[in-house]
């Protein structure tokens, strides 16, 4: 049984970067699909940033070149680099896991198989 744990959610400005990080436990997470998601105030969760096995990673348009996703397999932690953050980005993250080597672009919530518990991220104007 897998055991996520972000943390690293703050309230900031806008312009302004924060780090998230997922630590992992109970199960050795290196070789799934993880990614991090996004649930803002009154809408669905939206994936955002995948990273497979190789490390290779994709991003959806709307965070690409501002947010990087990497992973620290020796630590059982993923990580979500946010850069230049917007009024728009305020939700809570999760990080999740899928148990295949390869995320395919996959950023459909429903395909992931565990779950963090999520930590807010604030961005004020």
């Amino acid at each position: 049984q897998v055991e996520l744990v972000e943390s690293g959610g703050d309230s900031v400005q806008a312009g302004g970067s924060l780090r998230l990080s997922c630590v992992a436990s109970g199960y050795g997470y290196s070789g799934d699909c993880m990614a991090w998601f996004r649930q803002a105030p009154g809408k669905g969760r939206e994936g955002i940033a995948l990273i497979d096995t190789e490390g290779t990673t994709d991003y959806q348009d709307f965070v690409k070149g501002r947010f990087t996703i990497s992973k620290d397999n020796a630590k059982s932690t993923l990580y979500l680099q946010m850069d230049n953050l917007e009024p728009e980005d305020t939700a809570i993250y999760y990080c999740a896991g899928m148990r295949r080597p390869k995320c395919n672009r996959n950023f459909w919530s429903g395909a992931y198989d565990y779950w963090g518990q999520g930590t807010q991220v604030t961005v004020s104007s």
